[in-house]
């Protein structure tokens, strides 16, 4: 329909689902659920390509908040810096970390750094640098209630338009870049005591400045073997001295990171297409193949230095430090204002009960699929999943260009999954950035050829 504005007439529609009135220009040609590195990128890539397609995005987070949970002074990250936004597809872009440090004049410094990686603190203010120049298309604070599809009349090609509802506004799109970051891995045992003492390692460095105001806990547990487990069990040493700490995972030791040369050449964009043509079992046994390079490992120079600690503390008889190796949780209650343990030994069958203040659970996030600790579809895309197409085994099926295939009838939207692929896709697809820029510039070309296949938008 067409109503009167001001003496303008615009084309107007009803919402079906909220029987709300929509202005033609309310409607964007692509709306970003996330604003983390995947939807940032996908923000660089569109300023790169001068596309005209209207932006707009949401984050549930007062900014891009990159690993906020982890900020812990002395981290570094673990990729070269050069595998930033945009710098392996264009090296001279205003977008890249070496222009981040020229204009925090701070280049010649970094250049002689004597460290393989920059402080992970310095990475996190150049996602916040770039994040910073797209805050007009930017809605913070806002999370995403629920997403859904309603009719576009307006529509020649029948599409039907998403919808993204937060608390204080519903967005309305022709397209949906869904990027809100793969779901934290909360196992089941833990899930009913999640709150202010049993948490995700995400939420680490807010929890432990809490502590360190007043209140800390006596006793902790990390739960996980991964980096990030001995990253934090180093952390509280040096902030909580006091706190007594119990490292509890399954296997019979820490990992060391997988770093050969070889190994690293899964992060070739070219990697993505071998992976991605692969037959299920074979991606089943790339993945095995190279699984340590990403997960359940620990870079070298922090695993000695938590055994270099753990030797010292033998020396003095310190046991501040606990490590239960070879165990798993098979209870996990409440007990007064802590929280008790049961373990058992994998190999043994061995019992034993632990009591601790808190536990921080360095499990990880899940990725699509079927395993324990993996999900069918991301609980956001629940109400929109059965519009598209599905593998055998029920997760979504997605194209080399990371969008999900709409059902026959179902005149369903374009939906890219941003940064949520490693199914698919494989290790190059993780939170990591090594191959952030070649799949931010393959969703934006792939976004201007289904929306306008006339566009002209050049996006090599």
């Amino acid at each position: 329909m067409f109503i009167s504005s001001g003496g303008k007439v615009v084309h107007v529609h009803r919402d079906a689902i909220g029987d709300s009135a929509i202005d033609e220009g309310e409607i964007f040609d692509t709306v970003g659920v996330g604003f983390g590195p995947a939807n940032i990128a996908l923000a660089v890539a569109h300023a790169e390509c001068s596309s005209p397609r209207s932006l707009t995005f949401v984050e549930a987070n007062d900014g891009p908040a990159w690993q906020a949970g982890m900020i812990i002074d002395g981290s570094d990250i673990q990729h070269n810096p050069l595998r930033d936004f945009i710098t392996p597809k264009n090296p001279c872009s205003p977008y890249g970390f070496l222009s981040y440090l020229k204009s925090e004049d701070r280049l010649f410094h970094f250049l002689n750094l004597d460290a393989p990686y920059p402080p992970r603190s310095d990475f996190a203010r150049y996602v916040n640098w770039v994040a910073d120049q797209f805050k007009e298309q930017t809605h913070y604070s806002e999370a995403v209630a629920a997403i859904s599809l309603c009719d576009d009349p307006a529509s020649a090609s029948g599409r039907r338009l998403v919808r993204v509802d937060t608390g204080s506004r519903s967005l309305w799109g022709r397209s949906l870049s869904f990027a809100p970051g793969r779901s934290k891995n909360i196992p089941e045992i833990f899930q009913p005591l999640l709150g202010d003492n049993v948490f995700h390692f995400t939420e680490y460095t807010g929890r432990r400045d809490l502590w360190k105001a007043g209140n800390a806990p006596k006793s902790v547990a990390v739960i996980g073997s991964s980096q990030s487990s001995v990253e934090i069990i180093l952390d509280l040493r040096g902030s909580l001295p006091g706190t007594k700490t119990h490292s509890v995972f399954r296997k019979f030791s820490y990992v060391l990171k997988d770093t050969s040369p070889f190994t690293e050449d899964l992060l070739f964009p070219k990697f993505t297409d071998y992976f991605y043509n692969s037959s299920p079992e074979s991606k089943k046994q790339l993945n095995e193949q190279v699984l340590r390079s990403n997960y359940g490992s620990v870079d070298e120079d922090v695993l000695k230095e938590l055994y270099f600690v753990l030797y010292e503390n033998k020396v003095r008889g310190d046991s501040s430090i606990l490590v239960h190796n070879n165990r798993e949780v098979i209870d996990a209650t409440h007990r007064g204002a802590g929280v008790e343990l049961v373990l058992r030994d994998q190999h043994t069958g061995q019992v034993e009960t632990i009591l601790v203040d808190a536990v921080i659970l360095a499990t990880g996030f899940r990725n699509f699929g079927t395993a324990e600790n993996e999900e069918l579809c991301h609980p956001l895309l629940g109400d929109i999943a059965d519009s598209y197409e599905k593998n055998e085994d029920g997760t979504l099926r997605v194209t080399r260009s990371y969008q999900a295939v709409p059902r026959d009838g179902h005149n369903a939207p374009p939906l890219v999954l941003n940064g949520l692929c490693e199914s698919s896709h494989g290790l190059g697809d993780a939170g990591s950035f090594s191959l952030l820029s070649y799949r931010a510039f393959d969703i934006e070309r792939a976004l201007a050829e289904a929306l306008d296949p006339n566009s002209g938008v050049s996006c090599t």
